[in-house]
């Protein structure tokens, strides 16, 4: 029998379609790999294992009578802060310990729509929000920091109990846990992915992306999902296309800028994801890229700018909650809520001034310059001790897992996070941020660094992975 952990989405959908798996053996393949990883690793918040078989029973159905969309019968994980008619969605919190929505996210009905089976929903930060330290731990090293607030959704997919999965990205947290677990996630351009159904943090950063293993399966995911939806009220109306005829292609003549002071001399950039990235631009450079030398200084500011819109937005929206459900909050949230509130209303507005100030510069760069995209390490660290991590520092900006991140959220600008080595035994991952509404060239630039290595293929066993 095929073991979950060498399954990808492409390859799970080819043994659906060939007719040697059904949908309901598939999931019960993966429903016993959540039951055997989740005592380790903690990626779920809520299993669905009697709605999930539903589902892929009426999906085989679907199939039996000729259907043919995207994702059906594959088994995919949602992270929990996406309303979901049939099973809880609680953000992370006590505050909403119970909530049982009225409705599914956008999200949600398209992967039912399409096909998906959702086999649960995944652990995410306070409201995907917080500084608390949640269960989730990293596949490769038990002990180590598994990413931001998708990292439920990341590990899931690291450890096979989920095909792929979906999370948000308001200032990395869909590219650090890809990142430092090894796999692929994509920020597609602000308003590609519906938000409507999402629990909010800032709804001018917030992003709706993708968790898998390749970047043809993430291409997948994304060809499936996005689309505009008139319910968010910053969807985008521009057809989404299809990413997977030039994903092929290579990079054969792209021109892809390199910002070594921001993104390689940064201080907190460690020797070892230093290494690994500038192996990965070689490689890049070695299969027909062209790198291009470029200097932004605006994106000195992003963390700055990023973070006041980030903390004013959050402690807007939770507001009300706050003054009634106080002491349901983790005092870390608490503590970074509070301080948004301190925040002059002078300060955020000239965030939102000098947003676009930087939009403006980064838009500029690409155009002087003739750029594909922007390459560098997605985030400057590999997974760190969770026993080193501070918790209660008062704004996300003193982090540095957010330093090489925020000029996608800020600008909306897509991003993609693709392994690229490992340091010290940990995953390196390689960002590839491209130029609006141009998910394509991202993801295929990505398939070509990953059809010249073998990065994506490693994968870690928890059995024996250090505590």
């Amino acid at each position: 029998m095929t073991e979950p952990l060498a399954l990808t989405v492409t390859s799970a959908a080819q043994l659906l379609e060939a007719g040697e798996i059904s949908s309901l053996e598939l999931t019960d393949l993966v429903l016993r790999r959540i039951d055997e990883t989740e005592p380790m690793v903690h990626a779920y918040v809520h299993v669905a294992h009697e709605a999930a078989r539903e589902a892929a029973r009426h999906a085989d159905r679907r199939r039996r009578s000729g259907d043919t969309a995207p994702l059906l019968g594959l088994p995919l994980a949602v992270k929990d802060n996406f309303q979901t008619l049939d099973a809880p969605t609680e953000v992370g919190s006590r505050v909403l310990k119970g909530h049982r929505p009225t409705k599914d996210a956008a999200v949600v009905e398209r992967i039912r729509a399409a096909g998906g089976v959702i086999v649960g929903k995944t652990v995410t930060h306070e409201f995907a929000y917080g500084l608390n330290t949640p269960p989730t731990r990293n596949p490769w090293k038990l002990d180590s920091f598994p990413g931001a607030s998708s990292a439920g959704s990341a590990v899931a997919v690291t450890v096979g109990s989920a095909l792929g999965a979906v999370g948000t990205d308001t200032a990395g947290s869909i590219r650090t846990p890809a990142a430092v677990n090894g796999i692929v996630g994509l920020k597609p351009t602000y308003g590609r992915v519906s938000r409507f159904g999402v629990f909010q943090a800032s709804p001018s950063l917030d992003h709706v992306g993708f968790l898998t293993r390749s970047v043809e399966d993430c291409t997948i995911l994304y060809s499936a999902i996005a689309g505009f939806d008139a319910r968010d009220p910053a969807s985008l109306r521009e057809p989404v296309g299809d990413p997977r005829a030039d994903l092929d292609r290579g990079v054969s003549g792209l021109r892809l800028g390199v910002d070594r002071h921001y993104f390689f001399d940064f201080p907190g950039v460690e020797a070892g994801v230093r290494a690994a990235a500038d192996a990965a631009l070689d490689q890049l450079k070695a299969i027909g890229a062209e790198l291009v030398d470029v200097t932004i200084p605006e994106l000195d500011l992003m963390s700055a700018v990023g973070s006041t819109i980030n903390l004013v937005d959050n402690s807007a929206w939770h507001g009300q909650l706050l003054r009634t459900r106080r002491g349901d909050y983790e005092p870390e949230t608490r503590r970074m809520l509070a301080f948004g509130e301190l925040i002059p209303a002078v300060a955020y507005a000239n965030a939102q001034r000098a947003r676009r100030v930087l939009s403006d510069a980064v838009r500029k760069a690409f155009e002087t310059h003739r750029l594909d995209a922007l390459i560098g390490p997605t985030v400057p660290v590999t997974a760190y001790p969770l026993d080193a991590q501070t918790n209660g520092a008062p704004t996300p900006r003193l982090s540095g897992l957010v330093h090489h991140n925020y000029p996608a959220n800020v600008t909306g600008l897509p991003a993609l996070s693709v392994p690229c080595g490992f340091a010290d035994g940990l995953p390196v991952g390689l960002q590839i941020v491209g130029r609006p509404l141009d998910e394509a060239t991202v993801l295929r630039i990505g398939r070509a660094f990953e059809s010249s290595t073998a990065w994506h293929l490693r994968r870690p066993n928890i059995f024996e992975a250090d505590h």
